[in-house]
């Protein structure tokens, strides 16, 4: 077996036999488009990092059981880490199957994680039969390109952050297992949080320990000492910003001077890191993932720009000069080299402007046609009509209860609510219910004959971090009329990001003619809650709530000539978008990001 380019001894790590230290940043090539993956792979090498770190998403591969992983285009995994290779970049990969990362469904597809009874995260057969396969298909591409036939890839991480999520040894050591089987000799790894707790679900025997934090790293490192000795410190998720989520007052930010702090802290003790983020990206599409917080659902916001040192755009920060500094410094360089003045130069952007929206469809007999209903006694889950992501209209017809001379009100009541449900009686709009509020219920009119109900719920992101992943969406168990239950329902499943150009042309739309494709910043005002796709690609989620206003169109996305946008809202539509000058994530807080990681 080729030995691997990393080693450690004496809580030393090395290189080829030589003293080392990992000096990294995380880039998703799922949040990137490719045709900036290399702009942003210098901007990290020319911060001083030598090594990029990737997760990989297994959905983003494979998100229909009946089709083989697709590995092309902006799924070319390989591309992104010869990519890297070619800058001169090494690559940690994180294969998970599980990966967290604010992903829709923590990276596990949604035809997995709804089988009946099935044991996520441990030794089920089923489970571990369904990453056997997934394996056998995503390590070719990753095999070859290790260290030792002459790629980048210097470490591969054994699931992730394990430690928070169960306690089964024996699938930690499979997972090892079914990576060596398949020809991974590089360093393998785990990582979890920096506390005992935490090490003591996820970490192995025999097997390189990495810690997740953002603070307290000199705590954690004791930590280190005490529970693995011998072993060098590695700080693989070092949380110098935070993410969102839709209805948040603000936008999370890091104090610079506080964040550059906490990472001398761990180098000056000789840990090697990575930034978690060195560059956030977008969340396209719908593969924002969704957090709990034990009452209601937390959606991720489209940006997934994280106070990043290199900001969503592409744009080098003050975070990032301070960072910098402080990898040249680890490198015993107190005066680092200029950038390159093309890293420098920012990206062309769009002139700030209005552009007028023509009006679409009603939303309603949009809905109605948007595809073929299936019929059952219950409603049906998400799960159960195939779809992994959108949306769903339910029909049915109760009876509301009272008379024609004496209307009653009555509590229309959806149990296991997941997430959002859209409510009209008779064509009539009749109101809104969160995952939260569901089983309290909404007061309907009734005279005590039957009306059509019609409920549209949405998926707001798969839940991608603690005991609540893989939950399912949709109507989970039932509708009630007050204390009676609804049979009989008709279901149109409403699979957004496959909607092509037939399914887009009676939305609501804007045309944009420019000269040359640039970066842009689309804000929605008085539009509600909704999706826009640009020239037929879903761009992602908008929120009047907040905190993110403006969303991330990448240039490479437009073309010279006339692009389209399409927009579907659900509460309310504004007769205008608009382009702004520069992104609005809402306004800056430092409040929560210390909290949310303990």
């Amino acid at each position: 077996m080729p030995e691997p380019i990393l080693s450690y001894q004496n809580s030393q790590l090395f290189r080829s036999h030589q003293p080392h230290r990992i000096l990294a940043g995380a880039i998703h090539y799922f949040r990137v488009h490719p045709d900036q993956w290399r702009d942003r792979l210098l901007k990290l090498q020319a911060m001083g990092a030598n090594t990029v770190d990737t997760y990989v998403a297994w959905n983003f591969h494979q998100p229909r059981q009946d089709r083989a992983p697709d590995f092309s285009g902006w799924q070319d995994l390989g591309a992104f880490i010869d990519t890297a290779a070619d800058i001169g970049l090494d690559v940690i990969v994180r294969p998970g199957p599980f990966i967290c990362a604010e992903w829709d469904n923590g990276g596990l597809p949604a035809w997995l994680t709804r089988l009946p009874g099935i044991g996520l995260r441990c030794m089920d057969p089923v489970f571990t039969g369904a990453i056997e396969t997934w394996f056998d298909q995503l390590l070719p591409i990753i095999v070859p390109r290790q260290a030792a036939h002459g790629g980048p890839v210097v470490a591969v991480q054994i699931e992730n952050e394990y430690g928070s999520y169960g306690d089964d040894k024996d699938y930690l050591r499979w997972n090892r297992q079914a990576l060596e089987q398949r020809g991974i000799t590089e360093l393998l790894f785990t990582a979890d949080g920096g506390t005992d707790y935490f090490l003591d679900g996820g970490a192995l025997e025999g097997t390189w320990a990495a810690a997740t934090l953002g603070s307290r790293g000199d705590e954690a490192v004791e930590t280190w000492q005490r529970r693995r000795p011998g072993e060098p410190f590695f700080n693989v998720e070092f949380w110098g910003g935070w993410f969102d989520h839709w209805g948040e007052e603000n936008h999370h930010v890091r104090d610079v001077t506080e964040t550059c702090v906490e990472v001398r802290k761990i180098l000056d003790l000789d840990g090697s890191i990575c930034l978690y983020m060195a560059h956030g990206g977008t969340n396209f599409g719908l593969s924002s993932g969704a957090n709990h917080d034990g009452s209601k659902l937390q959606p991720t916001t489209t940006s997934y720009d994280s106070d990043a040192p290199i900001a969503e755009n592409g744009t080098l920060t003050d975070k990032y000069h301070a960072l910098r500094a402080e990898f040249f410094r680890a490198q015993g360089i107190t005066d680092p080299p200029p950038l390159p003045p093309a890293l420098l130069e920012p990206a062309p952007v769009l002139p700030a402007q209005s552009l007028p929206v023509a009006a679409g469809k009603p939303l309603l007999p949009l809905l109605r046609e948007a595809g073929r209903s299936v019929s059952s006694v219950l409603p049906l889950t998400f799960e159960q009509l195939g779809l992994d992501a959108g949306m769903v209209l339910y029909s049915a017809h109760p009876v509301l209860p009272g008379r024609d001379d004496q209307p009653e009100e009555t509590p229309l009541r959806i149990l296991g609510l997941a997430d959002r449900a859209y409510i009209w009686v008779d064509g009539t709009f009749a109101g809104i219910l969160d995952d939260h509020n569901g089983a309290d219920g909404l007061m309907l009119t009734g005279t005590g004959t039957p009306v059509q109900l019609e409920i549209l719920v949405e998926n707001r992101g798969r839940i991608n971090y603690g005991p609540l992943i893989g939950q399912g969406k949709g109507i989970l168990h039932g509708v009630l009329v007050n204390q009676r239950r609804t049979f009989n329902w008709t279901q149109t499943p409403i699979p957004l990001p496959g909607w092509g150009a037939d399914k887009l042309e009676p939305l609501a739309s804007a045309t944009l003619d420019i000269d040359a494709p640039a970066d842009a910043y689309l804000a929605f005002p008085g539009f509600g809650q909704g999706f826009v796709w640009v020239n037929g690609f879903l761009l992602g989620r908008y929120q009047e709530a907040g905190p993110q206003v403006t969303l991330y169109i990448p240039a490479p996305l437009l073309h010279a000539g006339t692009n389209r946008m399409h927009i579907l809202d659900l509460v309310k539509h504004g007769t205008q978008v608009e382009l702004r000058a520069e992104p609005e994530l809402g306004t800056p807080s430092t409040g929560k990001i210390l909290a949310a990681e303990l």
